[in-house]
């Protein structure tokens, strides 16, 4: 019916204000059901609202606590002993100097007679200039330094019952614990887990008889420069000679930067995870406004024979949705800066700065902007078909009044929406090929999850158990009929549960990786820094205690000075070389032997195990995956400085590693007959049967060859995981908004269906089904749909988890089904619950209550 038929002088008048009003009318009847869909994206926008709050939070600490972060205005560190003209170059730097060497040893705590290989730090000066060492008590801080005392890391007091005032040995000297170290400045609580801290004066460290040669010592020196001194430009003045000579340095700015950096590259990857929530509840606003279309068909009729016209009556739904849009937006953002309380305690174990909560008002603005336009945009989708409803619809209901016409519009939104989440991706990101990437990844797991979708309601329509009982039949047919969920739960649950499984998966494969066999042979223990003279009595000590010698390999440090005939100054000349500088920088530590050992394959060349003349090119072994990131091949020439002599080698064979194995695996090795007479220590690896046996070992062992360190790799493998727990909470943690947001959806999306729910429970109970057949039947179509939606995750959590062990991780993908299976039961039961929850009202109510109720 034309709408110039009955009021054709206000055809092209919008009225804004009768619109308005009629939306405000139009939806007081139904604001529960608009409530439930737009509580989809609350979730979403919380996490978002969440973790930007944090982030800003984040980044004003780290620029307050800067100086805090090096408690220093430059540091210097070098790996090695300094040249005496690199030494002159630090002394003329001025102002306070504090220096630190730093290194990994053994300590006794002699009041639970316990070892543990820790990090000593060997300090002189007045350093930290900035910040504070916080102890337990707060001025052992200072008092250390006067005399033969130390700080201890206050978590390994408490695990080897010692205290303050109780004494441990360092090598052959024994230090009074002055107090628990609680802090270092720029250190976090992980960073202390990994490598718990031992402070003790420099002025002891010879007595201490642990400056053995070969030993791995890093040296720090922090300055506190005259006030009026750039610390950034002093550095770039001394770069060249700082790259020359190998040496790091750190200011204020470059710490900040980099701690800064580092920090929003987390909060990038969790706002995508809270975007990925947020995209699942569009999902649901999409399908929850489009079945709410469906229900206001009559309604929408009988307002386009008052003539009204299609775009008016779009625009009444539409300023419903934008309401309810706006609210589900507010109350996310208030949701998220509540939420924002709890992260500083979640992430505590990873930050170096102490964060303060405050209300981050951008963080606000940007959440509801991005859930007005988001929510707007896929709730745009079914509205579109308001336009196109024809006034015969109040005469006779059914589809065929909804235009079939292909509308140019819905490109349109399809368009926007995509180039909405690249941008967004892109702001998260920084790169548009990583934003690209994230959006294809989005697309491809949202098609494939419906792909799959739809290919299960064609399967079950295709090929429906006639034979089956009716309970069952009902409950099928229900996944294909009309206004039915199976799309819109197995995408929104079923890529939750990929979140979830791959984060399972991929916890299991790493863990896997560096997982200690259970065999006899396979080492457990490692001795290092045995000097030659010491090498045949730590053997024999080792056999004394019952256990076996399975590996003692000796170890030599040497420099490369030259690569193809190239020097590090030319490498650095010539970018183009793609040589990296670090292969001149750093300290190698290499083998010699006769074989290979049983983790090591051939991959190229020949091996020559011994060698016999000395003044040719020795030829060496290298990692193949090592030589490609050098930039060299077979035949190529190398000369090494050890430690004054230089030696020229050449490259004649290749050889794949595996590093998972617990062995005495070398980037570099060379032949027997070249290397016995140059400065060495040697490595020991043994196997203890029992922790008791391996803390007996370990304790006469740093009585006997107090420089002897050892390192349990059980230890090792329980902190690891420990580590990768806590790292697994927080990204499971953001994973739960993506599965609430689909349990939302589910929740929704039962209820905004409820009134035909109503009509097919109302007609079944008339022609005779009982309470019991409508409660199967429900929970039946729930068990099929959670399923589903869970198998499908799974299945893609399979593919995510593969492809991110093989081309990120570099490890073989052997997945563990055994916490798959849990994830499939458990986010199946809770779908089944979740739907018979909201279902209840239709099965307690006699027939004609409810359509009363509901009419």
């Amino acid at each position: 019916m034309p709408d110039t038929l009955i009021h054709p002088q206000q055809k092209q008048k919008l009225q804004l204000g009768w619109l308005l009003k009629m939306a405000w009318r139009d939806s007081r009847r139904n604001r529960s059901r608009l409530a439930l869909f737009i509580s989809s994206i609350v979730l979403g926008i919380a996490a978002l609202v969440a973790i930007n709050s944090f982030s800003d939070n984040l980044r004003t600490d780290i620029d307050k606590q800067a100086k805090s972060l090096i408690g220093a205005d430059l540091v210097v560190m070098s790996g090695k002993e300094l040249e005496p003209a690199m030494v002159k170059v630090l002394d003329s730097i001025g102002g306070d100097r504090s220096d630190e060497l730093r290194f990994v040893s053994m300590v006794y705590f002699k009041a639970s007679q316990g070892t543990r290989l820790v990090q000593v730090r060997a300090l002189e000066g007045g350093f930290p200039y900035y910040g504070a060492i916080e102890t337990e008590p707060a001025e052992a801080s200072r008092t250390f330094r006067q005399g033969r005392k130390a700080l201890v890391d206050h978590t390994l007091l408490l695990q080897y019952n010692t205290k303050p005032g109780d004494s441990i040995k360092v090598g052959e000297l024994s230090f009074e614990i002055a107090g628990a170290l609680h802090k270092i400045p720029g250190q976090s609580a992980l960073t202390a887990t990994i490598a718990p801290a031992v402070y003790i004066p420099r002025q002891y460290i010879d007595q201490t008889g642990l400056m053995q040669k070969g030993s791995r010592i890093s040296r720090y020196f922090y300055y506190k420069l005259p006030p009026k001194t750039d610390a950034d430009k002093l550095a770039k003045k001394l770069e060249p000679r700082f790259e020359e000579a190998g040496i790091d340095f750190d200011t204020v700015k470059s710490r900040k930067e980099s701690t800064g950096r580092a920090y929003s590259d987390l909060a990038r990857f969790l706002a995508l995870v809270g975007f990925v929530a947020l995209l699942l509840g569009c999902v649901g606003v999409a399908s929850a406004v489009h079945v709410y279309i469906r229900e206001k068909l009559s309604t929408i009729g009988v307002l386009r024979c008052l003539g009204v016209s299609g775009k008016q009556a779009f625009l009444i739904y539409l300023f419903q949705v934008m309401a309810m849009g706006f609210i589900g937006s507010v109350v996310g953002a208030i949701l998220g800066s509540l939420i924002q309380l709890y992260l500083p305690q979640l992430f505590q174990s990873f930050l170096p700065v102490e964060v303060t909560v405050a209300v981050s008002w951008a963080a606000i603005a940007e959440g509801i902007a991005i859930g007005m336009i988001i929510s707007l945009l896929f709730a745009l989708l079914p509205l579109l078909t308001i336009r196109n409803i024809s006034p015969l619809i109040t005469l006779r209901s059914g589809v065929e009044h909804v235009s079939s016409q292909r509308d140019p519009l819905r490109l349109s939104i399809y368009f926007l929406i995509l180039a909405f989440v690249l941008l967004f991706a892109r702001m998260q990101l920084g790169t548009w090929l990583q934003a690209l990437s994230f959006t294809a990844g989005v697309v491809v797991a949202f098609i494939v999850l419906a792909l799959i979708a739809r290919l299960m309601m064609w399967l079950v329509r295709r090929f429906f158990p006639v034979h089956w009982g009716y309970t069952w039949r009902q409950s099928l047919a229900n996944l294909y009929r009309p206004n039915n969920q199976t799309l819109l739960l197995t995408v929104s649950i079923g890529l939750g549960t990929t979140l979830i499984a791959t984060l399972f998966l991929m916890q299991r494969v790493l863990l896997t990786e560096v997982a200690i066999a259970g065999s006899e042979n396979q080492p457990n223990l490692v001795l290092f820094d045995i000097q030659n003279s010491q090498k045949e009595n730590v053997a024999k000590l080792t056999r004394q205690q019952g256990l076996p010698v399975l590996q003692l390999v000796p170890v030599v440090t040497m420099r490369l000075e030259e690569m193809k005939g190239l020097t590090a100054a030319d490498v650095r000349k010539d970018t183009t070389l793609g040589i990296p500088d670090w292969a001149f920088n750093r300290e190698y530590r290499v083998t010699y032997r006769d074989t290979l050992i049983n983790s090591e394959r051939d991959a190229g060349g020949k091996w020559q195990g011994t060698v016999t003349d000395i003044s040719k090119p020795i030829p060496i072994s290298l990692e193949v995956d090592y030589a490609e990131r050098l930039k060299v091949k077979l035949g190529d020439t190398l000369l090494f400085n050890v430690q004054g002599a230089m030696m020229p080698a050449i490259i004649s064979h290749l050889r794949e590693v595996e590093w998972n194995r617990v062995q005495s695996n070398f980037l570099v090795v060379f032949p027997k007959g070249v290397l016995e007479e140059a400065p060495q220590f040697h490595v020991l690896m043994t196997r203890t049967k029992s922790d008791v046996q391996s803390a007996r070992f370990q304790q006469t062992m740093v009585q006997q060859f107090p420089n002897v360190s050892a390192i349990d790799l059980d230890l090792i493998l329980r902190t690891l995981d420990d580590i990768i727990s806590k790292i697994s909470f927080v990204i499971r943690f953001m994973a739960l908004f993506s599965i609430s947001t689909g349990l939302l959806v589910l929740v929704g999306s039962v209820n905004i269906s409820k009134f035909q729910r109503v009509q097919e429970s109302v007609l079944l109970r008339t022609l005779g089904a009982s309470r019991k057949q409508i409660l199967a039947i429900t929970a039946l179509e729930y068990l099929f749909l959670g399923a589903l939606a869970a198998a499908t995750g799974i299945i893609l959590s399979l593919a995510a988890g593969w492809a991110l062990a093989v081309f990120s991780f570099e490890v073989k993908f052997v997945p563990d089904f055994a916490p798959l299976l849990w994830v499939f039961l458990g986010i199946t039961a809770l779908t089944v619950f979740i739907g018979m929850l909201n279902s209840r009202g239709i099965l307690n109510k006699p027939p004609l209550e409810v359509l009363r109720r509901e009419a």
